[in-house]
């Protein structure tokens, strides 16, 4: 299980997590989604239990920032850093 994460033998001086560098866009997309999240509660906790905006417009904005934003800003990753990486291929 070991040899999965760190190879003894191995040559390479390689970071384990050296492929997962974020850029810009990523840190961008992260702080847009929190953004949205923070406001989606703030939104939820100011009104009357049983309003639209608690009941509806709170839960739209939570589900952009937990369920597009947060996501996309794990997974994009701009081409121009994966051609770095890898000139050959």
């Amino acid at each position: 299980m070991s040899k999965l994460f760190h190879n003894k033998d191995s040559e390479s001086t390689t970071a384990l997590f050296e492929s997962w560098s974020f850029s810009t866009v990523n840190y961008a997309l992260f702080g847009i989604g929190l953004a949205l999240i923070i406001l989606g509660y703030i939104v939820m906790a100011n009104g009357e239990v049983n309003s639209f905006q608690s009941l509806t417009v709170a839960p739209i904005i939570l589900f952009v920032g937990y369920i597009i934003f947060l996501p996309a800003a794990l997974i994009y990753r701009d081409k121009n850093l994966e051609n770095e990486e890898n000139p050959g291929s």
